[in-house]
């Protein structure tokens, strides 16, 4: 998992309740409409797509994972992203989805696949493809159906699952007129029922809980898809793929795939050393890939190389001539020494910048999104109208461009918790909780009691209280009279006692001279004069307030209002980094502090979002093609369980209502695609009102890949088709090697 929390749908989605009241929301924008609300997706696939004839018979593509996956088998709960990418390249799948993100059936293992009766049970009808065989020669059938829908029922509590969502609701399976025919009996309508058997283990594994649990953990004996489990290797780090001989759909041009576990900061070298063909990467390493294929091809306007001493101006430069070449030995001795080390440095980048020439970026968006968390379980953010108004201090679309636009892809906010655009059940509910509005957030801030410049408590030092209390309140009497005198009891200082103890938010930045000072003190021990005293003493009226005064830190019950943002600090959290800064000074603006903390990244879900220490945080949520089944846990109201601790699932949020739960409920019963997709719609819309948390943008997907590999990349919200990735022939390439490519890189792989 990475340090913001995406996993695919496969794996499991980890690593005194609020709003009990009805939320009124306004109408969906388009509902009734002829329009599909759903839309294109923002960014399409992006994988240099080739037909398969002009692709070459063989060769090993070498591909970066982030780990070597503890086990192979999806449904248990330390499976991660790549035991998810081998599943699909060797188990079969009998739905994936296609550029839209929307499910369609996989002609490699379905014949056909229906709701054929629903009255007085839900009955869907598999028919199996004819040729569709495990690799040891038996026929994919009913019993791997049954095997694994026993073992995913949750009823057999030694079967150590991860999840049993829409398998529980499965009432019976049995043969249908033939082993390729599977009929599947709900007790209880499913309407996500294509979720189910993908992937789909042989009984092999699903048959015993020991055969579950532990004997798909390091191996797959039996496989059925277009390539195989060959090893395992922890020495190396790599899985190693190769083709399936029993595999009866096109046959897979590649020869054999390595998965290759390389740490992100390390890509760039990997990729460079010829030792990865394929690898997901940073902003900052596909700016080093996007310069050196610029530079090789000569284009004009090309970045300029970059690296090492790269930023040295000419005086720079002779400044460092001038003291190697001086007369203090011992300085010269260490710019001598210095300037070799920069050398080398330098000459290394040139000759990374020069192999990197040989490969290409190629972006999309990831089917995930990035939103910030707002914990209301305790707290400031407990209250629904202080969450709103952080919402409605965020300029979604400004943090959206300052991520997407320097990326050269579409900067555009998400609109939903529970799908993307171009999924089915996709449309901007962001209306129920309303545009960026400063003021309407300061409204809602001062109507949960938080007021702009109000009194906070200053913590006295020991000595002071140890002092006594008759100083405090006689200096306080003098101050507060000198107020009345000078403009009124109101002047922002408590009206009975003075303001030893407290200061004016905001009085600080503004240079007023200190906390012992009242209100109306310019700081040189003069009282200001009354209004008309003297001539430009005071603005004329109506003239508008300095623009900081709405920046002023707003106060309740003596207590500033500041959130504790938690952020991870690991590789690759620059992004986050950039995207909570931004936050802070939106929400600075509406007078709310942050107190940024940084965290270790292995810590940070663990001890501050699964366990609610934090009040906000930034993190993703894949969007799948199943929103009622995957994203209930994500957003249900927490319970209290038998002991008394908050059952939250993986609401980490702790925010929810019985509306929501009522919706997704319902959705999940509703075979009706469109009256489902309606609820969908509905109960995001209530996410949106109860503002737990705040979607801001589609995560980028950005992928070296070498020039001529063809049909792999950023995927965006298409499930890759492993038996046509490939490298193409040379008589496919184009002049310099490739379609835009060059020479390196050729399908014999190591």
């Amino acid at each position: 998992m990475s340090h913001d929390g995406v996993g695919p749908r496969a794996a499991p989605r980890s690593v005194a309740l609020l709003t009990a009241g009805i939320l009124a929301v306004p109408a969906l924008a388009g509902c009734g409409s002829d329009h599909d609300p759903a839309g294109e997706p923002l960014a399409g696939a992006d994988i240099a797509r080739a037909d398969r004839a002009k692709l070459a018979d063989g060769g090993t593509l070498r591909w970066a994972v982030d780990t070597v996956p503890a086990t192979l088998n999806t449904f248990q709960a330390d499976a991660d992203s790549t035991t998810s990418r081998i599943a699909q390249a060797v188990l079969p799948s009998l739905y994936r989805t296609d550029g839209n993100g929307r499910v369609v059936p996989n002609p490699d293992y379905l014949e056909s696949a229906r709701v054929v009766d629903t009255e007085p049970k839900q009955v869907v009808l598999y028919q199996l493809g004819q040729q569709a065989v495990w690799s040891d020669g038996r026929e994919i059938g009913a019993a791997d159906f049954a095997a694994q829908w026993r073992a995913l029922s949750g009823r057999d509590t030694a079967y150590w699952t991860a999840r049993n969502a829409g398998y529980d609701r499965i009432g019976k399976i049995e043969r249908g007129r033939n082993d390729l025919e599977v009929k599947v009996t709900f007790d209880r309508p499913y309407a996500d029922w294509k979720s189910l058997f993908t992937p789909l283990y042989p009984k092999e594994v699903m048959g015993t809980p020991d055969s579950f649990n532990d004997g798909a953990r390091k191996e797959l004996k039996v496989t059925a898809g277009p390539f195989r489990v060959e090893k395992i290797d922890t020495d190396k780090d790599e899985v190693t793929l190769t083709r399936n001989t029993r595999w009866w759909g096109d046959p897979a041009k590649l020869s054999t795939i390595v998965l290759r576990s390389v740490p992100r900061d390390k890509r760039i070298s990997a990729l460079s050393a010829g030792t990865l063909d394929l690898a997901d990467i940073d902003a900052t390493a596909a700016g080093r890939v996007g310069a050196a294929a610029a530079s090789a091809r000569g284009e004009s306007g090309s970045p300029p190389l970059m690296g090492p001493g790269a930023d040295r101006s000419a005086a720079d430069a002779l400044r460092s001539w001038a003291v190697a070449n001086g007369s203090d030995e011992d300085a010269a001795d260490e710019e001598i020494s210095a300037r070799k080390k920069l050398r080398k440095k330098a000459e290394k980048y040139a000759r990374q910048q020069k192999a990197l020439a040989g490969f290409e970026v190629r972006k999309s968006l990831e089917p995930a999104y990035t939103q910030l968390a707002l914990n209301g379980a305790d707290g400031p953010l407990a209250d629904e109208r202080v969450r709103r108004a952080v919402a409605r201090a965020l300029d979604r679309g400004a943090i959206a461009e300052a991520v997407l636009k320097p990326l050269g892809l579409p900067a555009q906010p998400v609109g939903s918790h529970l799908a993307l655009a171009g999924q089915a059940a996709y449309a901007d509910g962001s209306g129920a909780l309303g545009e960026q509005d400063a003021k309407e957030a300061r409204a809602l801030l001062a109507d949960a009691g938080w007021v702009q410049g109000g009194p906070v408590k200053e913590e006295k030092k020991k000595e002071e209280k140890a002092a006594g209390s008759e100083n405090d309140e006689g200096s306080g009497g003098d101050e507060a009279a000198g107020d009345e005198d000078a403009g009124g009891k109101d002047a922002g200082t408590d009206s009975e006692g003075g303001d030893d103890g407290t200061y004016i938010v905001g009085q600080d930045d503004e240079g007023d001279g200190g906390d012992d000072k009242a209100p109306h003190d310019s700081g040189t021990g003069t009282k200001q004069l009354n209004q008309g005293s003297a001539p430009g003493a005071y603005a004329p009226k109506g003239t508008a307030a300095p623009a900081r005064a709405d920046h002023a830190p707003v106060a309740k019950d003596g207590k500033a209002l500041t959130l504790r943002f938690v952020l991870p600090s690991g590789p690759g959290s620059d992004t986050l980094v950039t995207v909570a800064d931004r936050i802070s000074a939106m929400l600075e603006r509406i007078g709310i502090r942050t107190d940024v903390s940084k965290v270790d990244d292995d810590s940070y879900f663990k001890d501050h979002i699964a366990s609610g220490e934090y009040d906000l945080a930034l993190y993703s949520w894949p969007a799948t093609a199943f929103p009622a089944t995957d994203a209930r846990p994500v957003y249900s109201k927490p319970v209290v369980a038998a002991d008394g601790s908050l059952n939250v699932e993986q609401n980490y949020t702790r925010v929810g209502t019985d509306q929501v739960d009522q919706l997704f409920d319902q959705a999940i019963g509703t075979l009706d695609d469109a009256e489902r997709h309606a609820l969908i719609r509905k109960a995001d819309s209530r996410i949106w009102a109860a503002a737990g948390s705040i979607p801001l943008f589609q995560r980028p997907e950005l992928t070296a890949a070498r020039r001529n590999l063809a049909n792999a990349g950023a995927f965006g919200l298409r499930t890759p088709v492993f038996q046509d990735i490939g490298f193409l022939k040379k008589s496919a390439q184009g002049p310099s090697g490739s379609p835009a490519a060059t020479a390196s890189g050729s399908p014999a792989g190591d």
